[in-house]
């Protein structure tokens, strides 16, 4: 038996509210109402990363679906601490607009902002005055560790640079690279896997600090160098393929061979 419901040509944030009220109360759907905030949080990791493609992709119709995707999984987790008597929508949204205001005192307050860098200065000071944030390492700490690695290093250098704590240019950055790769090839000499992955953390985190002073972010440069890597990889099982070839019985040198005309094939 169907639920009742009022359907519409076109609906608004309060209807989403009410079909997501809906769903999970009894006699709605029994996937919504068995849910919880573990159960999909993977859920909400997913719908932000396709928010994302869309963008990459400049896909306007994919990237209005994609938001509806996130703005769902908000509904979802609001309406369960709802239930709970924890919180409400409107009480999310006055919280995000209580701190709106707060971390642009250069709007709403007496702070000067002529540029995008003293923005942003601005919007940082106010977070920190409001999170009680009085030491830099505190707001180290307050970077989520559930960020993507590459993200949460550069996102911790930069709080670190803020105060000081930062090569004076990029060679110095540069030359720390070259250390921990040394240090590296020494762990993997003595074969200790705790020392290895210590000091390839160390490596890692250098190049971060490149990507840092090179104004790039780390994170979309890596995935552009995986995209690459793919591609090129795709050529080489092509020419592999029409020259009867065996990738897995084949010599290192054989493959280098493959890929270093895959890399032409590809500049052409």
């Amino acid at each position: 038996m169907a639920v009742e419901f009022e359907f519409k040509d076109r609906y608004n944030i309060d209807d989403l509210i009410s079909i997501v009220t809906l769903l999970r109360a009894p006699g709605g759907c029994p996937w919504d109402a068995a849910q919880t905030h573990e159960s999909i949080r993977k859920n909400f990791i997913e719908e932000t990363y396709e928010v994302i493609e869309a963008i990459n992709k400049e896909d306007t119709d994919g990237l209005k679906e994609e938001l509806g995707d996130v703005l769902m999984q908000v509904a979802l987790h609001t309406e369960m601490e709802r239930e709970k008597g924890s919180f409400d929508f409107d009480d999310v949204c006055n919280d995000v607009c209580q701190k709106l205001i707060i971390r642009h005192p250069h709007v709403f307050g007496n702070v000067s902002a002529d540029n995008e860098e003293e923005a942003l200065d601005s919007w940082n000071e106010a977070k920190k005055a409001s999170k009680g944030i009085k030491k830099q390492s505190q707001s180290m700490i307050s970077v989520p560790v559930e960020l993507p690695a590459l993200m949460r290093a550069q996102k911790v250098q930069s709080k670190a640079a803020k105060v000081g704590f930062d090569w004076n240019d990029i060679n110095g950055a540069i030359d720390k690279v070259n250390e921990e790769i040394n240090e590296l090839k020494i762990a993997a000499e003595h074969g200790d896997k705790a020392e290895i992955e210590e000091e390839l953390g160390d490596l890692l985190f250098s190049c971060v600090n490149v990507s840092r002073f090179l104004k790039l972010d780390s994170e979309e440069a890596l995935k552009g160098a995986t995209d690459k890597f793919i591609s090129r990889f795709k050529i080489v099982e092509e020419l592999a393929q029409q020259r009867g070839i065996s990738m897995e019985e084949s010599s290192i040198e054989t493959l280098d061979s493959l890929w270093d005309e895959a890399k032409e094939i590809l500049a052409e």
